[in-house]
């Protein structure tokens, strides 16, 4: 019989409990759990749930928490496109529809389980926006490890029309080369039929991914993977595909084989995936060492003070900023990245290093006037020309700039009349080149001169009246700043004067919020750094590029656009986002701390966190309808062409049907730009 407890007094169960509880604390104490980080500290592959369980160890901190998104909140007013994201107009009011604003308070009240999840919330937000220059990336996380699969997949079209999945016939080649001393796991880890044969998948048909027909995953994938306006593009970043590189020729394995976080196990192909440690991520030991190294904001997560004491403009100059990794353009000179204006997608993995199979590279070596990402050809026809144009970057600007009208005029002399532009898989870059290769290909014209590419706005919130307010007062003596009214011409390409308020707001409902843009701006790169020729290269060649230079190449010049391997049943967008020019938190928050505006209620504080906040800053107006913006005007190709298990991946092959089939080989025929799987710009 249990004795009566006194009044007071601790009775035999709560002295047991309590020495339970010491019993617990040191057996804690003297036995710590594991540390999921330390285990797979320098190694490099792992499986992904062995990251996420790193990953997720993290629990949020409300500090961090409410400081990354009290800076991002801060800085969606610099970013043009907020409320129009909200409800696009047609042709893309089913593909983007996002209110950031919203979302943002959305999170802040919610509770998730871990850092990681918190910030997987924040990725995909802004993913959804579908704008590759606008994103929330967190090196931390973001392709810490990279999540792959030996098996990419290509969308094919047989000889009856229809169109299947099937695993790259390349797929082997490349695993074999880029994953060399991964590939006797995966041989392995195959069921018992195909061990130690994954050659033999190479080109297989896949009837089901998952237990379901493969565009279920196809179209799974492309609600979340964010970058593009147009559905067809993000089906089409799914698959494999191509691009000319700095280096040569490089294949993007799609976002079935290739994935910025480790969130799948494995996949029903009988195979497994793993995780690689990234090449831009810091080496760890522990979970301490990991966040300390990887994750904790640095010397250049944040803006700087251009006029403080202690800032000293060269090293700066000679650095890259932190969005740098995350941009799919080549690495650039420090010096040139600060100093022409940019428009670049943004994507949580870096540029692909991966090489084309040596099967795949174009037979012929490209002409004498090619320099880096970009390389001409001649086919054997010897009247159609070929530009690959990987980037509109390129390490040395002026270089760039001279060797695309060197390259010009070299197919010119050896007898091309009709240029196909391949711009597969170009990320943007500096707006400039866009729009000197219009000028340089068609010529002297009205649509050339003053202005080869699009006029411009910029919204004018309250904290960018300010910045403009400050400059005009003289808090930008050396010219430094993107907002400095120098920077910029009016809407007749005049330049405007130093103390002009250029920025003063146009009021504007969009979706039913009030919104305020700037006046309408003009050219920004005319007279070019090179002498453009009085010529009319395009009374023997026509083309068509990327960026909103394509847009006006199709839009006013008459050239037609392709996009390769599109599903038929889809429309394909010949440009996946527009933009005018993008930047980034840590170039907006030197723009506030160099006009001394850091302490004011609207500025955004630093991050704490090792963050990167991607920005559309300045919107091209459109063609069609001049006063609105072209983002969000209709950009539809004029051809869809099939890919076959011939044609896939190989560019010179499919130069060749498209110049077999589509150009006339006579000057009268426009040729046209080439667009391929995922990257349009």
């Amino acid at each position: 019989m249990q004795q009566p407890q006194r009044k007071g007094s601790a009775g035999p169960n709560l002295l047991t409990s309590l020495l339970t509880v010491v019993l617990l604390v040191t057996q804690t104490t003297s036995n710590p759990l594991p540390d999921p980080c330390a285990d797979i500290a320098g190694k490099k592959w792992v499986t992904p749930a062995q990251v996420r369980a790193c990953f997720t160890s993290f629990p949020v901190d409300p500090k961090v928490k409410a400081n990354v998104i009290e800076v991002v909140n801060k800085t969606l007013p610099f970013h043009t496109s907020v409320n129009y994201q909200i409800q696009a107009p047609p042709p893309f009011e089913h593909d983007v529809h996002e209110d950031l604003v919203a979302d943002l308070l959305r999170i802040s009240n919610q509770t998730h389980s871990s850092d990681f999840e918190f910030h997987l919330d924040m990725y995909r937000s802004f993913k959804r926006v579908n704008d590759g220059h606008c994103g929330v990336y967190n090196y931390c996380y973001d392709s810490l490890y990279v999540t792959y699969i030996p098996l990419p997949l290509v969308l094919v079209t047989n000889e009856n029309g229809g169109q299947d999945v099937h695993i790259a016939p390349e797929a082997f080649a490349v695993a074999s080369t880029e994953f060399q001393e991964q590939m006797s796991v995966w041989q392995s880890d195959l069921p018992y039929p195909l061990r130690g044969q994954l050659e033999s998948l190479s080109g297989a048909k896949v009837h089901l991914i998952d237990g379901e027909e493969p565009f279920v995953a196809v179209n799974k994938n492309a609600e979340t993977t964010g970058g593009y306006q147009s559905f067809g593009t993000r089906q089409n970043s799914f698959f494999a595909s191509y691009h000319s590189g700095v280096r040569g020729w490089e294949y993007y394995m799609g976002n079935f084989a290739q994935q910025v976080h480790p969130l799948t196990d494995s996949v029903e192909l009988t195979i497994p995936y793993y995780s690689r440690f990234g090449s831009a991520s810091k080496p760890f030991t522990d979970s301490k060492s990991y966040r300390a190294n990887n994750c904790v904001a640095t010397n250049k997560t944040n803006g700087q003070d251009y006029y403080s004491g202690n800032f000293n403009l060269d090293a700066y100059q000679q650095s890259l900023p932190p969005i740098a990794t995350f941009q799919q353009q080549p690495t650039l000179r420090p010096d040139e990245y600060h100093k022409y204006p940019m428009n670049v997608l943004l994507d949580g993995l870096p540029p692909t290093d991966i090489v084309l199979p040596e099967h795949l590279h174009p037979r012929t070596p490209p002409l004498n006037s090619s320099y880096s990402v970009g390389k001409f050809y001649v086919l054997d026809d010897k009247v159609t020309g070929v530009l690959a144009l990987g980037s509109f970057s390129a390490q040395n600007f002026t270089t760039f700039g001279k060797s695309l009208l060197k390259g010009l005029n070299e197919l010119k002399e050896k007898g091309a009349k009709q240029l196909i532009v391949d711009v597969t898989n170009n990320g943007g870059g500096y707006i400039c080149i866009a729009h000197w290769l219009h000028r340089i290909i068609v010529g002297p014209s009205e649509t050339t001169v003053p202005q080869a590419g699009l006029d411009s706005v910029i919204r004018a919130g309250p904290l960018a009246q300010l910045i403009v307010k400050s400059i005009a007062q003289g808090m930008d003596p050396l010219e430094l700043l993107s907002y400095n009214p120098k920077q910029w011409t009016n809407a007749t390409h005049h330049q405007f004067p130093a103390a002009a308020n250029w920025i003063k707001p146009y009021p504007i409902e969009i979706n039913g919020h009030q919104d305020a843009f700037s006046q309408r701006l003009g050219q920004e790169c005319q007279p070019f750094d090179w002498d453009a020729p009085d010529e009319v290269l395009s009374n023997s060649i026509k083309s068509e590029t990327n960026t909103p230079d394509k847009i006006t190449m199709s839009k006013r010049e008459g050239v037609r656009t392709v996009v390769v391997g599109g599903k038929v049943d889809t429309v394909q967008e010949y440009c996946g986002t527009v933009g005018g020019q993008s930047t980034s938190f840590s170039m907006i928050d030197s723009e506030i701390k160099s006009t001394k505006l850091k302490t004011h209620q609207l500025a955004p504080p630093d991050f704490l966190t090792n963050s990167v906040q991607g920005i559309t800053w300045r919107l091209g107006l459109g063609i069609d309808n001049i006063d609105e913006p072209e983002e969000w005007q209709e950009h539809s190709a004029d051809i869809n062409f099939p890919l076959t298990m011939q044609t896939v991946n190989n560019p010179m092959a499919i130069w060749k049907a498209l110049a077999d089939k589509y150009l006339s080989h006579n000057h009268h025929t426009p040729a046209f730009q080439l667009q391929d799987l995922d990257q349009p710009w």
